[in-house]
């Protein structure tokens, strides 16, 4: 999809770059797959929970279909939509039992195309099958991690997961970030890449987008004073003063692992970045 760069018409617009929306189909969403957004604004009981996050434009809720369970019921692509709440864009299907439901859209798939969930289904762009079912070295995304469950890996924009191998009831999946993970054979996954994948290409170009998004200022801790942050302190332009970084609660901020989920520890292959395990 093509970037529109703006006019440099005042400061804030000259880096600024965003979308043309020429792929997208249907302005309006379809009312019945809507959901109202409660909104906290970063806060729990009144009080700050989460740092930097409040505001933003108000927004409402797409129903997604992650499960992909309308088994042998075929679909048909009805329009290209946009969605404010994530990177990719949603494809609503109209199911031949008169059913409508939002997926993602992966890249390439246009209006009027045939979509299918089932264990025999072809292995076709937006098509949903169990691993089992898919050969060795297919491109997918929305991936199951427990049968049933729904999709949780892959659903941003131009990610894709590669299916390198199944042994013993486990499919092995190579991961965007370089991780290899196992993953039961029953789990379902779509065929294809997400699409918009020049969703990174995009330049904010001022703050004020951001504040949009629901993003509030972030202040650098080197800035504090020394009750505010471990950073804080000290007579013009200091160093943080100790042999690394820390976090606002003075936990190390950099390589420092804070992954604690061993249930699920069994079935990394290899972790991301520098093939650590």
């Amino acid at each position: 999809m093509p970037i529109r760069q703006f006019r440099p018409t005042s400061p804030g617009r000259r880096n600024a770059s965003g979308y043309t929306f020429e792929e997208l189909t249907k302005k309006e969403p379809e009312k019945s797959l809507l959901a109202t957004k409660t909104r906290n604004s970063g806060r729990g009981l009144g009080k700050i929970s989460t740092r930097h996050r409040g505001g933003g434009a108000k927004r409402r809720i797409r129903i997604v279909d992650w499960k992909r369970d309308k088994f042998g019921v075929p679909g048909t692509i009805r329009a290209i939509e946009y969605d404010p709440g994530r990177s990719a864009r949603l494809a609503l299907v109209f199911y031949a039992d008169g059913e409508k439901r939002y997926i993602l859209a992966p890249d390439g798939m246009k209006v009027g195309d045939a979509v299918l969930s089932a264990d025999d289904a072809p292995v076709m762009r937006g098509n949903s099958l169990p691993l089992s079912a898919l050969p060795t070295g297919t491109s997918v995304h929305c991936v199951e991690m427990i049968p049933g469950k729904g999709g949780q890996l892959g659903r941003s924009a131009g990610n894709g997961i590669q299916l390198m191998a199944k042994d013993d009831g486990y499919a092995l999946l190579r991961l965007p970030s370089g991780e290899m993970r196992r993953v039961p054979e029953g789990c379902r996954a779509t065929v294809g890449v997400v699409g918009n994948a020049e969703h990174q290409q995009i330049s904010l170009g001022k703050a004020g987008r951001n504040r949009h998004r629901g993003r509030r200022p972030q202040v650098r801790g080197s800035v504090m004073n020394p009750v505010d942050h471990p950073h804080g302190g000290g007579e013009g332009k200091a160093s943080v003063g100790m042999p690394g970084p820390k976090t606002k609660w003075g936990k190390p901020a950099l390589g420092y692992r804070t992954r604690n989920n061993k249930s699920t520890d069994q079935f990394i292959q290899r972790r991301r970045g520098k093939g650590r395990r």
